[in-house]
């Protein structure tokens, strides 16, 4: 059975990204620099689409594990950074445009219904709105013996650390 890993940056003091995000800083103020560290890296670049990066023991390390991955679980403030019905999110196709660096099934928690969003690549996202435990199962199905990536954000995260210290 699948593994479920918690895959997220998080500052000494306890912080995802800063505050007051928007579209342009999704990350919020200064939350980009929580992230500097994986930025340089070839491993991060290259199934971002950019060219170039850093070969070293982090950048191998990144490679093994989105290597180990099958699937991954996010919260729909990081998949597009919206709230509410979609046709009112001026971001509804996500921030990772044509080909999203998964290249492998998405699962997006959220509230509001939609057909899932075929991606080049491999990606497809998926919207659930059953619960976090629905996600899962979905999950876990489409990564057979690989490793499920919980992405983020913050609140997904909670959400999943709570059910499994009940």
């Amino acid at each position: 059975m699948a593994n479920l890993i918690l895959d997220i940056s998080v500052s000494l003091d306890g912080f995802v990204a800063g505050p007051n995000p928007t579209l342009e800083h999704p990350l919020g103020e200064g939350g980009e620099e929580l992230h500097e560290w994986a930025y340089g890296l070839e491993a991060f670049r290259k199934p971002h689409g950019m060219p170039g990066g850093e070969r070293n023991r982090d950048s191998d390390v990144m490679e093994e594990h989105f290597g180990r991955l099958g699937a991954t679980i996010m919260g729909r403030r990081m998949f597009s950074g919206g709230s509410g019905p979609w046709e009112s999110d001026p971001n509804a196709d996500a921030w990772w445009g044509e080909d999203p660096p998964f290249h492998h099934p998405v699962f997006v928690l959220t509230h509001h219904p939609r057909e899932p969003l075929v991606c080049e690549g491999g990606t497809t996202f998926t919207f659930v709105t059953d619960g976090i435990e629905s996600a899962l199962a979905q999950a876990r199905d489409a990564a057979g013996d690989k490793k499920i990536s919980l992405a983020g954000g913050a609140v997904a995260c909670r959400e999943y650390l709570a059910a499994v210290s009940m």
